[in-house]
């Protein structure tokens, strides 16, 4: 027998960089960036996606990014700016796919150039995807306008979209090569998107650090007011939280451990069956709330530290209960837990709370025991 035996390291490290009006002409930070980036003796490209959403309350990006480029010659804007839908429907929808390749290809975008992507989650996942399988990966910029987008999903590093009725079937693990969290963005959020993200905090705060979760309690009021400072300083935590938790650990997942999926076993399935009526950041709400029961009903966090959990999402303002967690004798649930095991290749791995501030992975399920957990759900409605 004869071997070959290869192995090498790709190392991979990119900025998220906060700010405020980034295509003012007095903010310089995008064009220095994409100067300085790799090779500067190539002609570099960049072509823009905007989320729909986005596009209809700040209807002046078009004009702001083509005065922006239009007083330099280091970087190729491309002749157009693509608008597409955000949310799940760009990610469900294969032509949004087809018409950002087709973009990256009419406007020569090489792996020398970028593709910039300004919206939610959702949107970002699907640029990135696309991003990813042109040309075997050109370079993707995320600029986030979401809560969730700016403190979890668009700083980290996973691309994709959804397939055959599986969320994020098809994707990739590639890192963009920069974030630019814009503050800017926030201010036009509805109420729903401007609390959904915070979800995301609480869970990683339940999870890696106790302190954090303390401060968002102190906090929940000014937050649910839309206090914009303190929003920032829990974006920035929990944005910090997440990627340290990525870069320390497993980034590209290839065991079948997923923390910072606390609480999502339940939500992915809870978006599905509410066809996407319910937003993901009110569903993992929802999915929090139910494992956090459940690490109860196990012995692991007490009556009053669950309330504590309860207590701070309501305060925020989610609404943590949906019909669908109880439909077909929560049959419907039990099949979101085998597609879950599935997605992770064969073993179940799903986080519960040892304690406040510390997740334990866990490898069974009750069910039983979760469907008691949903009956106590419910009656946390008001």
């Amino acid at each position: 027998m004869s071997v070959i035996h290869q192995a090498f390291q790709v190392p991979y490290s990119f900025n998220i960089i906060f700010t405020k009006s980034l295509f003012s002409s007095n903010n310089k930070e995008l064009l220095n960036f994409l100067s300085n980036f790799g090779e500067t003796s190539f002609q570099k490209k960049i072509l823009f996606l905007i989320d729909e959403g986005v596009y209809e309350k700040h209807s002046y990006l078009i004009d702001s990014i083509k005065n922006y480029f239009r007083s330099q010659n280091q970087i190729s804007l491309a002749e157009e700016i693509l608008i597409l839908p955000g949310g799940e429907p760009v990610k469900n929808d294969s032509q949004y796919l087809d018409k950002t390749l087709h973009a990256i290809n009419k406007f020569g975008i090489d792996r020398h150039s970028f593709v910039a992507a300004i919206g939610g989650g959702a949107f970002l996942d699907m640029v990135g995807y696309a991003s990813c399988i042109a040309h075997r990966g050109v370079k993707h910029i995320r600029i986030p306008t979401t809560v969730l987008s700016q403190n979890d999903s668009g700083v980290g590093v996973k691309n994709g979209i959804n397939f055959s009725g599986k969320k994020n079937f098809l994707g990739t693990f590639s890192p963009p090569v920069a974030v630019f969290n814009d503050s800017d963005f926030l201010t036009t959020l509805s109420d729903r998107d401007w609390r959904s993200g915070i979800s995301e905090a609480i869970k990683v705060a339940l999870i890696k650090d106790l302190e954090f979760f303390e401060w968002l309690e102190e906090n929940a009021q000014a937050m649910a007011n839309r206090e914009i400072e303190i929003m920032s300083k829990q974006i920035f935590r929990s944005a910090a939280l997440h990627t340290n938790h990525i870069s320390s650990g497993d980034p590209f997942e290839m065991g079948s451990a997923r923390p910072l999926d606390f609480g999502h076993w339940a939500a992915h399935k809870i978006e599905y069956l509410s066809n996407f009526e319910i937003r993901h950041g009110e569903a993992v709400a929802i999915g929090i709330a139910l494992d956090s029961i459940y690490s109860q009903l196990l012995g692991f966090i007490t009556d009053q530290e669950t309330n504590r959990i309860i207590q701070l999402l309501k305060k925020v303002g989610f609404i943590l209960y949906h019909e669908s967690l109880e439909e077909n004798d929560k049959m419907n649930l039990w099949e979101g837990l085998n597609e879950f095991r599935e997605h992770l290749g064969g073993r179940l791995t799903i986080t519960i709370l040892e304690k406040l501030g510390k997740g334990k992975e866990i490898h069974e399920v009750d069910f039983d025991l979760m469907k008691l957990a949903v009956d106590r759900l419910k009656l946390t409605i008001d």
